[in-house]
């Protein structure tokens, strides 16, 4: 039987360590968490690419978190989230030259998720495959992107609303990549980059809160 997917809010006002738990479809014994809501690319209105997607053919085996340096606005809305997905799409595919957005997802300051890469939303829900993004020298072909909105290289503190969605979103995906959460890596683990700045310095809070959140 297909549940419906709590909303965007009841992920929030349950918070980074209440979130729900039910059994998965098979598995006896197994938690599922909540699946948080995500713009995909046909709702936020991206670009098509300007080249093939390809799908890498295994389960991502991590998870590697960036900041996009963006600016710290306070404009919390969705259409500020999709404003952030469109200029990131701009960035990479303009100025980068690449086929799209090169993170799989971006979560905004005011905690709204949106698809990065094409195809990556499906790809996550099958739990099989995943899209190959351009986020990490070498670690593309290993590992999901998630990019959060903002500057946080100067000692800036990610909002609360950022916090608990990327929360959210982290052990979703490890529970549909049975990814652990010590698996969560920052940018600057695979390279010279001062990303993602101060959430490089709370990865074990946010492992820890990710362990949490799966039960």
């Amino acid at each position: 039987m297909h549940l419906p997917r709590p909303s965007r809010r009841h992920v929030l006002l349950a918070g980074a360590g209440g979130l729900a738990a039910a059994a998965l479809p098979n598995t006896a014994h197994a938690l599922d968490v909540v699946e948080p809501d995500v713009d995909s690319t046909s709702r936020w209105k991206a670009r098509p690419p300007q080249g093939p997607i390809d799908l890498v053919g295994k389960r991502p085996t991590m998870i590697v978190v960036h900041h996009t340096v963006s600016a710290n606005t306070t404009d919390v809305s969705r259409a500020q989230a999709h404003a952030h997905a469109h200029w990131v799409q701009d960035l990479h595919m303009d100025e980068n030259g690449w086929t799209d957005t090169g993170y799989h997802f971006l979560v905004s300051r005011g905690g709204w998720i949106t698809e990065g890469r094409h195809q990556s939303l499906g790809a996550l829900r099958s739990g099989r495959d995943f899209v190959l993004g351009a986020h990490t020298s070498g670690q593309n072909g290993a590992g999901i992107g998630i990019a959060n909105e903002g500057a946080y290289h100067d000692g800036a503190q990610p909002p609360r609303a950022q916090w608990e969605v990327l929360v959210a979103l982290c052990a979703y995906t490890c529970r549909q990549y049975g990814i652990a959460p010590s698996r969560i890596y920052g940018h600057k683990d695979f390279g010279d980059t001062l990303c993602p700045g101060v959430l490089h310095d709370k990865l074990p809070q946010l492992r820890s809160e990710v362990a949490a959140s799966m039960g």
